[in-house]
């Protein structure tokens, strides 16, 4: 191992959360659950990056206790977990088991794919889809209640905490964008009342959690309708979006960007998740690009090489930047990532095919 990498080799604690590196493996949508439970080619999935010493694993998008939270969205997606009813709690149960015997921590990335499910689609064809501005009083309350009873759920089956999409354009991010948030009531408007959504369902999630059961949020500018879309113009605006969050419970924050060293505010070379620390004082995640010479939607048309970008990984870390590496692609496709940055192993380019299987 290069002697630069080996900060990213050093624990990491957050309450009852302890890791032994600092990689994490990204959430990303696998669809094999069929009827939304995980089953044994699931849980060894995650197993084996676990023992091959990814520090943290966030599962895919599981779609919390609420009839419209997962459908078809614009991936045509299928076969998405979820974390109710006993099947799908068993399942999960022996994936947590599993990673745990392996070494690893796991955490599940609660979902709610609000106005970017399409309408009558599997499981529940007859729910509608939430959409901020049609949600009545009840419907949100309702919502907040299904996220809740998902987080307790994740307790109880051995998970080693929760994470929150609340990111690219999905139900959360939904409220918290003013780009799909034009209520005038007490969810939506100025930025508090944009941010009461999300701010309410951590809080309520705190409190049948306890204060150590670690709350993750993911977080974007981005939206999948619109990669330009600015959650933040400034700092003060994030700022009253991280503020509102932090006091709400959350203790990370997974920072979603195209790629992670991409500037934010002019002025400034720091990336989001810097901003975000900076701005907090939270531990953030950082993702984007790590381990390959294109973004995530390039990669689906243009050719992908594997490139070695840790040096610049490790010099925005050391600025404290960031207190953990996120990991999407390169981990779908090679379950040994991890193990070959430590030994100093050539990464292999990206293959599409991955995408279609669980290995």
């Amino acid at each position: 191992m290069r002697d630069n990498l080996t900060p990213l080799f050093t624990e990491f604690t957050c309450g009852s959360l302890k890791l032994a590196n600092r990689f994490v493996m990204s959430p990303m949508t696998r669809q094999f659950s069929p009827n939304g439970v995980p089953g044994d080619d699931v849980a060894s999935y995650y197993a084996r990056r676990a023992k091959a010493k990814v520090g943290l694993i966030i599962t895919e998008g599981v779609g919390i206790d609420h009839p419209s939270a997962i459908g078809e969205g614009t991936m045509g997606e299928k076969n998405i977990p979820v974390l109710h009813g006993n099947a799908a709690l068993s399942g999960w149960r022996t994936a947590v088991e599993k990673v745990h015997a392996a070494g690893g921590k796991i955490i599940p990335q609660l979902w709610h794919m609000g106005g970017i499910r399409q309408e009558a689609t599997a499981p529940h064809p007859e729910a509608k889809s939430m959409r901020p501005d049609e949600m009545s009083e009840a419907e949100i309350a309702e919502t907040i209640s299904g996220f809740v009873r998902s987080a307790v759920n994740a307790k109880a089956v051995g998970f080693d905490g929760v994470a929150l999409h609340g990111a690219h354009g999905y139900l959360i991010d939904a409220f918290l964008w003013a780009g799909t948030n034009q209520r005038d009531d007490k969810w939506g408007g100025d930025l508090p009342r944009r941010a009461r959504f999300a701010c309410e369902i951590v809080k309520a999630i705190r409190t049948e959690v306890g204060p150590d059961f670690p709350i993750l949020f993911r977080i974007s500018q981005w939206k999948l309708q619109d990669y330009e879309a600015r959650l933040a113009d400034k700092p003060e605006e994030l700022k009253i979006i991280t503020d509102i969050l932090s006091d709400a419970g959350v203790d990370i924050f997974d920072v979603s960007t195209r790629i992670f060293s991409d500037p934010v505010f002019e002025g400034s070379e720091m990336g989001l998740a810097g901003w975000i620390r900076k701005l907090s004082g939270k531990p953030t995640m950082t993702v984007g690009g790590i381990g390959f010479d294109k973004e995530l939607a390039e990669s689906f048309s243009q050719p992908t090489a594997a490139v070695d970008n840790l040096d610049e990984v490790v010099r925005r870390f050391e600025a404290e930047e960031f207190d953990l590496v996120t990991v999407g692609r390169a981990l779908l496709m090679d379950a040994e990532w991890v193990m070959k940055v430590e030994s100093g192993i050539d990464f292999e380019s990206f293959d599409l095919t991955a995408y279609s299987r669980l290995d």
